[in-house]
């Protein structure tokens, strides 16, 4: 039990040196991900359309 204690002890004591981002920069990079995941989605919607009509005018 001690060893338990002494791991969460440890894990406060390094949390304390964690340095979080500010609240501007955790919006920044959140937009920046959310944009960039509606980009790669995007890109592969239009991909996936052009492979598919593609197979589509190989098979008529």
């Amino acid at each position: 039990m001690g060893r338990l204690t002494n791991f969460f002890r440890d894990v406060a004591r390094e949390m304390k040196k964690v340095s979080w981002p500010k609240r501007q920069e955790l919006t920044r990079y959140t937009i920046t991900v959310v944009t960039t995941v509606l980009f790669v989605a995007v890109f592969f919607w239009v991909v996936d359309l052009g492979i598919s009509e593609l197979i589509r005018a190989l098979i008529n």
